[in-house]
């Protein structure tokens, strides 16, 4: 069975739904604040793991599932930046403005109540294992952060990895801070299973079923 190859190889995997609070956090010393997010998101892939106290303008999310899908099948769909508005939750708009094997720069715009925001996205590419995006032009972001990560899965398995996935931003203004945390998680959530959706209709079925990983230290270090 899965979970027993998962256990011999040393993967450690987050509790079922059901066995804990869904808003579970922790801080970058990894102390549980026992703090709860009171929204239904059973359908939702991710989990919250880290989040600064409310009077803070930054906000971070940090998800780790094992994924049916090969690093490169991952890094292909995430790195296709040019399609996020077809698929990315929000998306208005992506324009590639130029790209090189390493790196590339994008226009995109994103929406969704109450804020609108345009921004140039400047992509550093390291085929297959890294996708890491960076803003610091934003009217309404001090900057914006996002990084994937993609390492090897199960043994004897090449179309199986481990995706590692991040958000962090800060916003200029307070009230925009506030109205985030009505929407921040359900965002999140939602962005991070669109790209596993779109790897899915690109590439058919997941050689196995996604399970969420526990994020340790290790994993939190930038």
């Amino acid at each position: 069975m899965l979970s027993q190859s998962l256990r011999r190889q040393g993967i450690v995997t987050a509790p079922e739904q059901g066995k804990r609070d869904p808003g579970h956090y922790v801080n970058r010393n990894g102390r549980d604040t026992n703090s709860h997010c009171h929204c239904q998101l059973a359908r939702l892939k991710g989990r919250l793991f880290f989040t600064l106290p409310k009077q803070s303008r930054q906000r971070e999310y940090r998800g780790r599932q094992l994924v049916g899908y090969s690093m490169d099948q991952m890094f292909e769909v995430v790195s296709d930046v040019g399609s996020y508005y077809k698929f990315v939750p929000w998306c208005k708009k992506s324009i590639v403005l130029q790209r090189t094997p390493s790196n590339l720069t994008a226009d995109l715009v994103v929406g969704f109540p109450p804020l609108n925001e345009s921004y140039t996205s400047n992509v550093s590419l390291l085929k297959p294992h890294l996708v890491k995006a960076e803003c610091t032009d934003g009217r309404i972001f001090n900057y914006l952060l996002t990084v994937w990560r993609f390492s090897p899965g199960l043994k004897g398995d090449k179309k199986s990895c481990v995706v590692d996935f991040q958000i962090q931003f800060q916003f200029r203004s307070a009230i925009h801070s506030h109205l985030s945390n009505l929407f921040f998680d359900q965002v999140a959530r939602q962005m991070e299973g669109a790209f596993i959706d779109e790897v899915g209709q690109r590439y058919g079925p997941a050689s196995i079923q996604t399970v969420n990983l526990l994020i340790n230290k290790d994993n939190l270090q930038s």
